[in-house]
């Protein structure tokens, strides 16, 4: 998932980016208006998620989510402002951002946010999923390989559809354990590892192109078949 930083403040920009990527995301980062605007138009449909700073050198965040929207795009954005003043936060709110958060801040916090907005941007419009001669029914929490019907445990399912939506995308732990089991859960225990053995046994079976990969040293991968 990408992450667009738009952050003036270095020692903010790079506290930000360092943990966005520990937990697996791609990140760039924007110093300005200009940049912020040029990047967001470059990447588009390949952009997750914008963190925008109101107070930038060369103008208001503002600015840089009103032509957001005024071209259509419905990227997530979640505003990061030292202002308190709660008239800056609702005019953000009415010009199309996600939330808002409030420096300083705790990074946990920040993190459960980038993941609820995410959830909610990635609502379905269809009812299943599909990758190869996979299939998820999102309706009936059930899955068919090749036309053979797999039943999947609730925490399964929720792993496989995260694997499904980034199929070809190299899962780390740390991201699979943060949403599928949300934060808080004990990072040391080998429970997402235990859950990708029983969801690879169930997809990869005899005479089929196996799905569900280790990237040794780096996470799991779903693998879509040729």
């Amino acid at each position: 998932m990408h992450v667009l930083i738009v952050e003036d403040d270095e020692r903010i920009a790079s506290f930000l980016d360092k943990g966005l990527r520990a937990e697996g995301y791609v990140t760039s980062i924007a110093t300005n208006a200009a940049e912020a605007n040029t990047y967001a138009e470059a990447f588009d449909a390949d952009l997750g998620l914008i963190l925008l700073d109101l107070g930038l050198p060369d103008g208001s965040g503002t600015g840089v989510l009103q032509r957001l929207r005024q071209r259509q795009s419905d990227v997530p954005v979640i505003i990061l402002t030292a202002r308190s003043d709660v008239s800056d936060k609702v005019r953000g709110l009415d010009l199309g951002a996600n939330d808002y958060v409030t420096k300083p801040f705790v990074f946990e916090e920040l993190l459960a946010r980038v993941r609820a907005a995410l959830r909610t941007s990635a609502q379905p419009t269809t009812t299943e999923l599909v990758v190869g001669d996979l299939r998820l029914d999102l309706l009936t929490k059930v899955a068919w390989r090749a036309g053979q019907r797999i039943e999947l445990a609730p925490r399964e399912w929720a792993l496989l559809e995260l694997f499904m939506r980034s199929p070809t995308h190299v899962l780390t732990r740390q991201r699979i354990l943060n949403q599928v089991w949300e934060y808080g859960f004990d990072a040391g225990s080998n429970v997402v590892d235990v859950y990708v053995g029983y969801l690879r046994r169930k997809l990869n079976r005899a005479g089929l192109e196996p799905l569900l990969h280790t990237v040794r040293g780096a996470g799991y991968r779903l693998q879509q078949p040729d």
